[in-house]
Parts: structure tokens; sequence; C-alpha cells
């Protein structure tokens, strides 16, 4: 039987549905909390299991250590995997990996702002609609795909150095590629090529969140500001920026984990030097010392939860 109270305040009776799946709704009805323990189990078994166990098991890898004899995993606890990490080479890889992240994220703000700004103050209609099929269009293609293309376009026979070539600038990308650290043969192998392709990849991630910031800043606020006298520059920098600041800061934490984390671009494009995403995969698939490459693992989620602390602090989730 099922309970049904009327307008009246009276409560009336209604006969309960038949069948099973009657009956089971019944239940539901009867016990939302059930219904509710029933929906969240599968995902949190998913994450429980084999997401947060995955990490766990990774972890405890870390501990480990390679007998340099057998080349067997030695399942003694220890801190010596970790100190291998300050090693010159491996420390390098750390260092190198997180310059590319900043600088990566730092390009793609400065980039993303303006768009954003323009998209959340100025365009309306069709023209915000061309704004976000524009935004996601890349993000439909082939992640494989677009890299590989911008092989070709950075290649030295690529069409960048044909476009250089014919505005008579040949001069100006040798310059380029002989400069040390980010040059290179062409720029399809140097970490200028990296950077390029990197803040290319992640700058959607780094557009939306700051146009939604800016969408939410009252357009009254920037008027009064001008009201009072200040100057496009201190209205930027007192007013705008403030408020939109969650937003960069959500969408860096997009360019800056992506980047720390990938290993597929500067396996294609740039140098022999690695990053953390191909130092995992090298140690674990090529050289087998997988207590190492877990150890390496640990580094990224370490790194960004600090910055997801931070990012917290300057209420970044909000704008998520």
């Amino acid at each position: 039987m099922t309970a049904l109270t009327m307008s009246g305040g009276k409560t009336s009776i209604l006969p309960g549905r038949g069948g099973f799946f009657g009956q089971l709704s019944d239940a539901f009805w009867r016990h939302p909390k059930l219904l509710l323990f029933l929906m969240l189990t599968p995902p949190l078994l998913w994450l429980g299991i084999i997401y947060i166990g995955s990490l766990i098991a990774l972890l405890l890898q870390s501990f480990f250590s390679i007998d340099d004899f057998s080349g067997l995993v030695n399942t003694e606890f220890t801190l010596s995997t970790y100190a291998q990490l300050l090693n010159p080479a491996n420390f390098d890889i750390i260092i190198r990996s997180l310059v590319m992240s900043a600088l990566v994220t730092l390009a793609a703000a400065l980039i993303a702002f303006p768009i954003a700004y323009y998209t959340a103050r100025y365009a309306q209609g069709k023209w915000k609609a061309l704004f976000y099929l524009g935004i996601m269009l890349p993000l439909w293609s082939s992640y494989l795909v677009k890299i590989y293309a911008w092989k070709l376009i950075l290649a030295k026979e690529g069409i960048l150095t044909w476009i250089f070539e014919k505005l008579h600038l040949a001069w100006l990308l040798d310059g380029i590629l002989n400069l040390p650290v980010i040059g290179g043969n062409s720029l399809s192998v140097s970490y200028l090529g990296t950077f390029i392709v990197f803040v290319y990849i992640w700058l959607p991630y780094m557009i939306l969140p700051t146009q939604a910031a800016l969408e939410r800043v009252p357009g009254n606020l920037i008027e009064a500001s001008a009201d009072l006298g200040a100057t496009p520059r201190q209205t930027f920098r007192t007013v705008l920026l403030p408020l939109a600041l969650p937003g960069i800061v959500a969408g860096s934490i997009f360019t800056f984990s992506l980047t720390l984390g990938d290993y597929i671009i500067p396996q294609i494009i740039g140098s022999s030097r690695l990053f953390i995403g191909q130092a995992v995969y090298t140690q674990q698939g090529t050289a087998g010392n997988v207590p190492l490459a877990a150890a390496f693992s640990v580094v990224p989620i370490v790194i960004m939860a600090l910055y997801l602390w931070l990012a917290k602090k300057q209420g970044a989730f909000d704008a998520l």
C-alpha cells in the first residue's frame, strides 16, 4: 500500500503497484536512501577499487627497490628509490617538467585572457556560439592527429619554414633555432616546438574557465571604476584581474597538470631529453624498474596536491 497526502491534509491510501518493478518502485519511494545507496555504490566502488586502489598500489611500489644484480624487485621497505630521484639526471627531468608546465600555463593564460574577455563582454548571440564552436572544435579531433599535424608544420620542410622563407625571415628562424637550450635542427625537434604544441593542445582548457569567471564580473563595476577616475590599467589591476583570478587558476589546474604528466607530445615533438611522463614510461617498460617508475609517478601527484591546495585558497573550484 502507498500513502499519499491530499491537499486537504488527509492521507489517501492507494493500492501498491503489482509486479516486480512496481514493488521495487514502491520500496524505493518508501526508502529513498536505499535508492541513493544503490545509485552511488557502483561509481564509488570503481573510484575506490580501480582508481584509489591503483594509486595505493603505485605508492607501495615506490617504497620497493630493484636488486642491482638480479634485476628483481626487492619488496623490503626502503627510501632508496626516492633518493634516486635526487640524482642529477633524474632531478633534471623533474625540473625540466616543472619549468615547461609553468611556462605553458603562463603562456596559455596570456593568450586566453583577451579571447575570454572579448567573448564575455562583447560577443552576443551567434558570435558567442561561434566562439564556443571554435574553442571546442579542436577538442573533437584526435589527440595524436593534432600532434602529428604539428610535427609536419614545425618540420624543417614544413609550412612554417616555407612561410618564413617567403617573408624573407629565414634568418630569424635560424637565429631562434641556434639559441641554446630551446633551439635545435628544426622546431619539430626542439623545446620551443614542444612548448608551442603544449600551448595549442591545452589552450581550450584555459579559455573556458577564464571566460566563465569573466562572465560573472558585473559590467557596472568596470563602469563605476571608470567613473571614479581609474585608468584602464588600474581597472584591470584592481577590479578585473582579482575577480577573474579564480577562473585563471582553475584553467591553470588543467594546463599545469596535463603538461606535467604528458609523455606523448615530448616523445613525438622535441629533443631526446626526457620529461616525467617519458621517464615513467621508460622505467616501467624499457628498463623494467617499476619502483623508480612509481617514484617518478608520485612526484606529479605530490606537486598537484600542493597546487590544488593553493588553488582552493584562491577560490578556483568556484570557477570550475
